[in-house]
């Protein structure tokens, strides 16, 4: 069966829906075969989007036309520093307003937002204005990646692709995520990543459907990139290998202190995005006036500007000196925020990293061992609990780096920043911008309790039938005795043919012919009876009867023998609240079974 289907066969009544660890079909093939073209595209999108950023920012701040990469340490303070970010900022405000207004942030709160709420389209236009704006914010100064644009962007290709073919929402989800993964896969070489962040923030399900095509655009990105990039991590760091247990303990508090940060840093940014909402001017020229502080912050620290790869790889081999990690981290976190919550286009994974990286570093000059160890647990640390996808951070800075040792560290540090947000903030820094518009996002993953519930389990066994071959005037008058609302109606075998309620006691009531009073002809197995009667079977799952129910618009379903076909019970829409109540109370309900005085429990 595909997944979603009903899984009801209503021409002879059955339920033909076979149960299984997952649902998938053929269609799994299809989308794992479009993946191949989606993560080409998306691997081909980040090549374009680095180039085109590194570009304008060459020709921006050193007046070269070319794509060979250089440090905006090398930039020269003036005026210019604070003049190119607040005329970026005009052209992408520019560029929203009269394009697309969809450019605006960093890419992934709108990636999202097009899942749960736009049938997983997005439109040519979103598709060639991200990564143009995003070259242009970037590369005039803004204090961003490029991460969360491709990832847009990537994404942007994936749905356009999928928008040819006759394909559900769902598998527009699952190509629309497979782009995005490619894309990340393209700028950082980290496809396990880039996976993990597809289950723990884009895909809203665990299925095969979903989880292989965008393993299958993943690995696809990654064997182009070679070609496209070079191979390797992108920050090679061998470190000092495995921490000691003692470690572990130092991994845990870089991790409280990355929750606290980010924390610290979710709340001002929008406390800052209030600011700008209440401004008395039209919201195209934010970014201009966030380019002002982008531009101020750049005299202070240029190397706060721009994407700062530099500056992380400066972290993790310890090439600064404290002072200006203190001034990185202070600077690029304040233009960062100002940026951000103006509206213009760059993404959060890098400025992350740096931040992170840097209160890492800071923490680790105090600590035993080399500072750039401790910049890495912080940067994995800040990932994971920003973006409130730990396994994502941990694995993350592995690829980045090729530091395998140093994975369970980054573990306890990832999981324990997830911890501190997650008990501090309702939402991340992400879901936020995506509730202020209206919408609600719920992350926490588990089983769908109809699907472990049998309908044995739920069902009513004691039912009161109606004969089929019942008269229509006695059925009238059980009917209106008013014990029950709804009767099955069954023949001769007790095999159920229909159902008869109060409405059609009405009805058979003002047939009565008003000469002699005579009551309607015939029985109600002549009136109810339906050949394509749907029903269930005890050993179906509760979910196959909600979908049977909303297939059919009914809101009881007769449950029958396997085999004989005979009633064996009613399945009514209260029952399905029970199987909820019964989850509630598990979740809530707490016991202790040992150490415990009184009755113990049977």
């Amino acid at each position: 069966m595909a997944d979603g289907s009903t899984g009801a066969d209503l021409a002879n009544g059955r339920s033909t829906r076979q149960l299984a660890d997952f649902r998938s079909d053929h269609r799994l093939l299809l989308l794992a075969g479009m993946a191949i073209v989606v993560g080409t595209g998306g691997a081909l999108a980040a090549w374009l989007l680095v180039q085109l950023i590194t570009l304008v920012t060459n020709l921006v701040w050193f007046g070269a036309v070319d794509t060979v990469t250089r440090p905006m340490a090398l930039a020269t303070p003036g005026l210019w520093m604070v003049a190119a970010p607040v005329l970026g900022g005009l052209v992408i405000g520019l560029m929203a307003r009269f394009g697309s207004e969809k450019i605006r942030g960093h890419g992934i709160p709108e990636a999202i937002e097009a899942i749960i709420i736009g049938g997983s389209r997005m439109s040519p236009k979103v598709a060639v204005l991200k990564p143009i704006s995003s070259a242009i914010s970037i590369g005039t100064g803004g204090p961003f990646g490029a991460e969360g644009p491709v990832i847009m962007t990537g994404g942007a290709i994936g749905s356009l692709f999928a928008q040819f073919f006759h394909l559900s929402a769902a598998e527009r989800k699952t190509l629309l995520v497979a782009g995005a993964a490619a894309g990340m896969t393209g700028i950082f070489g980290t496809p396990v990543a880039a996976v993990l962040l597809a289950v723990e923030l884009l895909l809203f399900e665990w299925r095969p459907r979903s989880f292989i095509p965008v393993v299958v655009a993943a690995m696809v990105a990654i064997a182009w990139r070679p070609l496209l990039f070079g191979a390797g991590p992108l920050f090679p760091f061998a470190g000092a290998g495995s921490l000691a247990v003692w470690g572990l303990l130092g991994a845990a508090a870089i991790g409280v202190g990355a929750g606290l940060l980010s924390t610290v840093l979710t709340k001002l940014l929008y406390g800052l995005e209030d600011l700008f909402e209440h401004l008395p001017i039209h919201w195209m020229w934010w970014p201009a006036l966030g380019g002002i502080v982008v531009g101020l912050g750049g005299l202070i620290e240029p190397r706060a500007l721009g994407v700062g790869y530099d500056v992380i790889g400066d972290l993790l081999n310890g090439n600064l000196a404290l002072h200006a990690v203190l001034l990185i981290l202070v600077v690029k976190a304040a233009i960062w925020l100002v940026a951000l919550s103006s509206g213009t286009s760059g993404g959060v994974l890098a400025p992350l990293l740096i931040l992170g990286g840097a209160m890492g570093w800071l923490a680790g000059y105090w600590l035993p061992g080399a500072p750039g160890v401790w910049a890495l647990l912080g940067m994995a640390a800040m990932l994971g609990g920003t973006m409130r996808a730990p396994l994502t951070g941990a694995l993350f800075a592995v690829e980045l780096t090729g530091n395998l040792a140093l994975l369970p560290s980054l573990l306890v540090a990832t999981t324990v920043a997830y911890g501190v947000t997650v008990l501090l903030l309702r939402r991340s820094m992400l879901t936020e911008k995506i509730a202020r518009r209206g919408q609600h996002i719920t992350r926490e993953y588990g089983v769908d309790p109809y699907e472990l519930t049998r309908v044995g389990a739920v069902m009513a066994r004691n039912v009161d039938v109606l004969q089929a071959d019942l008269s229509v005037g006695r059925a009238t008058q059980i009917l209106e005795a008013g014990r029950h609302r709804f009767y099955p109606v069954v023949d001769g075998d007790n095999r159920p043919v229909g159902f008869v309620s109060r409405a059609d006691a009405l009805r058979w009531l003002r047939e009565i012919t008003l000469v002699d009073g005579r009551q309607p002809d015939g029985t109600v197995g002549e009136r109810v009876s339906d050949a394509s009667l749907p029903v269930l079977h005890p050993g179906d799952v509760v979910s196959q009867a909600v979908d049977l129910m909303l297939s059919t618009d009914q809101g009881r379903l007769a449950v029958t023998d396997p085999v004989s076909g005979q009633l064996v019970g009613l399945l009514t829409r209260k029952d399905l609240l029970q199987v909820r109540a019964t989850l509630v109370q598990a979740e809530g309900e707490r016991q202790a079974f040992f150490g415990r005085t009184g009755p113990k429990p049977a």
